[in-house]
């Protein structure tokens, strides 16, 4: 995993225009069947990935903590949301709430689990967020995604041979 994780950004930024110009494409002329194959292809994946073994989104980057996030974690730590927020959370360029570290305060580094697991952010939760309905709407964060998440480029290159670039949409005869 540690040489995946390794050439992980070099892989990612070489496949970042041909991913560009295959969404653009996938956008265009969305097949119906693309969340289905989406959602078959993230559980295949993480059949195989072993997200303890990575932890790199956990270490590189901050998830957007949402209103019911920081309720339902700063009362898990027995904290004010006042003393939560100040404490752990900044807002980001985009008036987002987000960790105010990286690696993330509530990873425990040694085995790379989550203090916080079962009260974790909804986008914790779902990431990297390749399994869920209306996949289209974020080809955009996929291909971001693909230069921190070993999963995801490979769901990503997979997806590539599923549906492939330059598919034809079969024509109903009337």
């Amino acid at each position: 995993m540690q040489k995946l994780l390794e050439q992980l950004p070099e892989l990612a930024e070489e496949a970042k225009k041909e991913n560009k110009k295959y969404f653009a494409n996938l956008r265009r002329r969305t097949p119906k069947n693309l969340d289905v194959t989406m959602q078959d292809l993230h559980t295949k994946e993480f059949e195989k990935t072993d997200c303890l073994a990575c932890g790199n989104c956990c270490k590189t980057t901050s998830p957007i903590f949402t209103e019911k996030d920081i309720d339902r974690i700063s009362k898990h730590l027995k904290l004010k949301v006042a003393d939560f927020i100040n404490q752990y959370l900044e807002r980001d360029e985009d008036d987002f709430m987000v960790l105010k570290t990286a690696p993330c305060s509530f990873l425990d580094e040694s085995d790379n689990t989550c203090f916080i697991y079962d009260v974790r952010p909804k986008a914790c939760a779902e990431y990297p967020h390749t399994d869920r309905r209306k996949f289209i709407q974020i080809t955009d964060l996929t291909i971001a995604n693909t230069f921190i998440c070993p999963a995801t480029y490979n769901i990503v290159e997979a997806l590539k041979k599923e549906i492939p670039y330059s598919y034809k949409i079969k024509k109903r005869r009337k």
